[in-house]
């Protein structure tokens, strides 16, 4: 089986961060490993608390995992500080990690910033250089790029300036803008575009998740990349699809929807 590693924020709710990105690698046949970065208490409505582990922890867990396990392909979710990045960055060095997804988790669903001011830099300067894929929003691409984004125009402008910093693929996610979810794939030649049904629906905590995720997932299975993403964006569609009402708030997608149809004997 293949084997993927998760280096993120816990949700205590269950619907994003390190819970999410373990249930998708489950339902797409990838064991999955993590080394968790913060804690949040969270849950449908907003985050109530944040905790950071210490730097040298979440590396030890990094280590721990790599030490024993072949890891195919490797994902960072929540990476609220500086010194947390550059931690990641040495441990991505170390283990030679080449299958590397950076989504750049910088807001919660609710509005609570997961990304202190200063560790742009360090996100922009020594992570993004390492990814193989990086997997912004607009609200994201638009801090990223420094300028906003109104359409398509822009989408390519910022995924441009993003790819700059290093990654080799930019998907610029635009589910935020228009009446389609149309993602924006650059590879530093070619602008591809992924256009999906817009689901109306409040139940979409942990997408991003749960898409990058997906991307992890695919790449440790060896698929190329074009391939990952694609899969990605129809898994991400159908775990939107099945998304429910949860508590109070936004509730989670369903990344698990398609392992329900397994039955046992």
């Amino acid at each position: 089986m293949p084997n993927a590693l998760t280096i993120a924020g816990s949700d205590s709710g269950g619907g994003a961060g390190i819970q999410a990105d373990l249930k998708s690698f489950a339902a797409l046949g990838v064991f999955g490993t993590s080394a968790i970065t913060s804690v949040t208490a969270q849950n449908t409505v907003g985050v109530q608390g944040i905790h950071d582990l210490p730097a040298e922890f979440v590396g030890r867990q990094i280590d721990s995992v790599l030490e024993d396990i072949p890891i195919d392909a490797a994902k960072t979710g929540m990476l609220s500080n500086a010194a947390i990045i550059e931690t990641v960055v040495a441990k991505v060095k170390a283990h030679a990690i080449r299958r590397l997804v950076v989504d750049p988790v910088m807001v919660a669903k609710g509005g609570t910033p997961l990304l202190q001011s200063d560790a742009v830099q360090a996100l922009t300067e020594r992570l993004l250089p390492l990814a193989l894929v990086v997997t912004p929003n607009v609200p994201e691409a638009e801090v990223l790029w420094g300028q906003k984004i109104v359409g398509l125009a822009e989408m390519c402008q910022a995924a441009q300036r993003i790819h700059d910093f290093g990654p080799q693929y930019v998907v610029l996610k635009g589910g935020h803008l228009g009446v389609r979810a149309i993602d924006l794939v650059y590879d530093g030649t070619t602008f591809t575009t992924l256009d999906a049904e817009r689901i109306d629906t409040p139940h979409t905590h942990g997408t991003g998740c749960v898409f990058s995720a997906a991307i992890t997932a695919e790449l440790a299975k060896g698929s190329p990349v074009p391939e990952a993403i694609a899969t990605a964006k129809r898994f991400t569609t159908a775990a939107i699809r099945h998304g429910f009402a949860l508590g109070k708030g936004f509730g989670p997608t369903d990344p698990m929807a398609a392992a329900r149809s397994i039955t046992l004997s």
